[in-house]
């Protein structure tokens, strides 16, 4: 009952202000200012900051660690996406808490779902909700290079006069993605086939798995609404000790008491596994770190399971 007293609050905050800032968004033509942008996640941010280049000013609603399944709108950011030219978001259900906030917006301004741009064909599902797509699609890098036509296309939608310079822009992006995709696919295969299994706290690495060869087990669903229950570790535990599997791993995004459960479950069987690092899945890093970027990020990870998985130091 409270969650529904809150949003209710939220939803009445957003009519009112959305009424208010029709007489408040500047009134130049958009080509002599910086596009006012706001974003949901850091990788979606980095993606616009690329293409957009010095056309926008990014507001990033959801920092290093923050998991985007359980974040739910404050009046601030509901002021910040009301006075916005544009909103980026992921979509696919993947900021699940704040659908109705969109809802409420799409319609007052442009209202972008950028995962949304993949053909629903190449989605991959959850086993545990048959119809709900994966949203976590950052993880295929060529998926992710198609969602970046959505931001450009959106940005010279709204700002005709600048789109060489998006063009440009996104041309240089998706080269170096595609290097990306590469060394990728690359590091990818140094671990022999046999040894490819990433086992994490939630099933956001479904896409990866399926990019670049690895069998992969969450011991959660996509989403991180739900907790693990005892049954989940046990069988995940016993999965791990079938395969001799070297290395698990913890996410930044998602508590680390689950995994560690799991690594006591597997040690109670008489099996040794190694916590294999801190990987990155719906977040990046902080800023000027590695993984402070969605290039960075995807090679840090790559280089933290292969090398756990082949017990380099």
């Amino acid at each position: 009952m409270k969650k529904l007293k809150d949003l209710s609050i939220i939803l009445v905050f957003l009519t009112l202000l959305l009424s208010a800032c029709a007489t408040e968004q500047p009134t130049g033509e958009i080509a002599d200012r910086l596009i006012n942008v706001v974003t949901t996640t850091s990788m979606i941010a980095d993606a616009v900051q690329n293409i957009g280049g010095e056309r926008v000013v990014v507001t990033n609603l959801m920092g290093p660690g923050v998991d985007p399944h359980l974040y739910k709108a404050s009046e601030g950011d509901v002021s910040r996406m009301a006075n916005a030219d544009v909103i980026f978001y992921n979509g696919l259900g993947l900021e699940a808490q704040m659908a109705e906030v969109f809802n409420q917006m799409r319609g007052q301004k442009a209202t972008v779902a950028i995962a949304e741009n993949v053909d629903e064909s190449v989605l991959l599902e959850d086993e545990e909700y048959v119809g709900a797509p994966d949203p976590h699609i950052w993880f295929d890098v060529s998926l992710w290079m198609v969602a970046m036509e959505a931001i450009r296309d959106t940005l010279i939608e709204l700002d005709p006069q600048s789109q060489d310079y998006y063009q440009q822009n996104t041309d240089a992006y998706l080269a170096q993605l595609g290097e990306l995709h590469t060394y990728m696919i690359d590091q990818a295969n140094r671990v022999p086939e046999h040894q490819r299994v990433l086992i994490t706290a939630h099933d956001a690495f479904q896409y990866f798995g399926e990019a670049y060869g690895y069998t992969v087990r969450g011991l959660q669903g996509i989403s991180t609404e739900s907790e693990a229950g005892t049954a989940d570790i046990r069988e995940l535990a016993e999965f791990i000790v079938n395969q001799d599997i070297r290395a698990i791993f913890i996410e930044t995004s998602v508590p680390d008491r689950s995994i560690l459960a799991v690594q006591a479950a597997v040690q109670a069987r008489n099996h040794e596994v190694s916590i294999g690092g801190e990987l990155f899945s719906d977040a990046l890093g902080s800023p000027g770190t590695q993984a402070g970027t969605y290039i960075g990020m995807l090679q840090y990870n790559i280089d933290t399971i292969v090398s756990a998985l082949l017990g380099e130091p």
